[in-house]
């Protein structure tokens, strides 16, 4: 597993590299809704099995178009799309998906939930793009994510002994969790020292710790729906890693947090 873990990892990040840091931006993009799209439908699959295929459909295309609409500069856009997510299979069930007995809001409620957990982030990060040094910034948060990752995996597995929520992921440990933003806290710095898109300072201490927090919560989230469901993994699309979402539940709850510290201290 470990083995898997590292191969699926070292084959991605040459690939990652090229086209956050110097591919044609409709490509990382087109790579955002890709990825959005197999974690939409991982998150259909795990939590909407009565959700009906037309309602998942009008899903998939509102998510297209919120990613259009991102891409070509027509972010105002965004509200009414969002209102979209949940009037559209509103009306579908109303005009014949309806039947009595049929648990309609738990239905609606996870269909919109799926594009603003899953979707909605992923386009923010084609917005941190456009920043001043914007590539440079998701490069940072994917190193803070996947560093915290990494720390609280090895550091729960080797001194864990205090389970953090046993009830939603039993082998979390607050060893692993401390680990997690202490990696995360020297890999951070090291990353500033060489390509020096900040200085180092008590905001950016905190906005890592921030982003190793809601990351790690962000992990939990993702154990709590798969366990809700029965389910060990959201998918099997990365060896050693399982579902798109089993790798990006941490980064989607981290990107908003990096959005607004950018937003109100950079840009």
């Amino acid at each position: 597993m470990h083995l898997k873990r590292w191969i699926t990892g070292l084959i991605a990040l040459p690939i990652l590299i090229y086209i956050i840091g110097f591919g044609p931006r409709w490509i990382f993009c087109l790579l955002l809704y890709l990825v959005s799209l197999a974690g939409l439908i991982e998150f259909y699959r795990m939590s909407g099995q009565n959700i009906p295929g037309i309602v998942r459909l009008s899903g998939h295309l509102l998510c297209l178009l919120l990613f259009i609409s991102v891409y070509i500069g027509k972010i105002y856009f965004l509200p009414a799309i969002i209102v979209f997510w949940l009037f559209v299979p509103m009306t579908l069930l109303v005009f014949g998906l309806f039947s009595p007995g049929r648990n309609s809001t738990g239905d609606l409620g996870k269909a919109l939930l799926g594009p603003v957990y899953v979707s909605l982030p992923l386009a923010m990060l084609m917005v941190i793009d456009r920043y001043p040094g914007g590539n440079i910034w998701i490069f940072f948060l994917l190193t803070v994510i996947f560093s915290s990752d990494t720390g609280a995996f090895y550091c729960g597995r080797l001194f864990g002994k205090h389970k953090l929520h046993e009830t939603v992921s039993p082998k979390k440990t607050w060893e692993g969790a401390i680990g997690g933003l202490v990696t995360s806290i020297i890999v951070a710095l090291w990353f500033l020292r060489i390509l020096h898109i900040h200085r180092i300072d008590a905001s950016i201490i905190i906005l890592v710790l921030a982003l190793s927090v809601t990351g790690q919560i962000g992990d939990l989230a993702e154990s709590v729906i798969k366990r809700s469901h029965g389910v060990k993994d959201s998918g099997q699309i990365l060896p050693g890693h399982g579902g798109i979402l089993d790798r990006i539940d941490g980064l989607l709850f981290a990107i908003p947090v990096l959005y607004i510290y950018l937003h109100i201290c950079i840009v």
